[in-house]
């Protein structure tokens, strides 16, 4: 756990973390909401934060959370809390879909509840236990980068698989898709 929580009571750092979820949520929602309309309709930035979110969401980025909202519902807001990096993608999503932000902000509580609870008590120990393992040991490290290599070449695989031309244009992300082929 990072030093600035372990001098505080549990409490404390359970609702520090609990409020930094929801405020990220809230926060990637927003982008997600605003930015579709007005970055993407508006705006052609040519640097900075805004040229890297304007190119995020013009190639889909958040298009599979899109779609997991699409087809479990609101129930994909407190379960992306559980994952990484899709997290991101079905919060933005839901603000793409401008889903209502109290509908949104309910069912973000169990989600954001769950992850401060997990690195509020064995979620930054786990971390830290891994990175020592990767420091100590030669193999803990192989270990780690294998993982991450399996990761690395699914992703890899199922894009490319997604993008082939077989693929029907209803599962192919937004940003392929051409203009008579999207929905009205």
């Amino acid at each position: 756990m990072p030093d600035f929580l372990t001098t505080v009571p549990f409490w404390a750092a359970f609702v520090a973390l609990f409020l930094g979820a929801m405020t990220r949520g809230q926060l990637v929602y927003w982008v997600g909401r605003v930015a579709t309309e007005q970055t993407l309709r508006r705006t052609r930035p040519q640097d900075g934060w805004q040229r890297r979110m304007h190119g995020w969401l013009e190639a889909g980025g958040a298009d599979p959370g899109v779609r997991a909202l699409r087809r479990w519902g609101l129930v994909m807001v407190p379960l992306c809390y559980l994952t990484v990096g899709f997290q991101s993608m079905v919060q933005a999503g839901a603000g793409i879909l401008r889903i209502e932000v109290w509908k949104y902000a309910l069912a973000q509580i169990p989600g954001a509840l769950a992850w401060a609870t997990i690195y509020a008590t064995i979620g930054f120990a786990a971390w830290e236990a891994v990175m020592a393992t990767a420091a100590g040991s030669p193999l803990g490290l192989a270990a780690i980068l294998a993982v991450v290599l399996v990761i690395v070449l699914t992703i890899a695989f199922l894009r490319r698989r997604r993008r082939s031309p077989e693929t029907p244009a209803e599962d192919r992300p937004t940003a392929e898709l051409t203009e008579p082929e999207r929905a009205p």
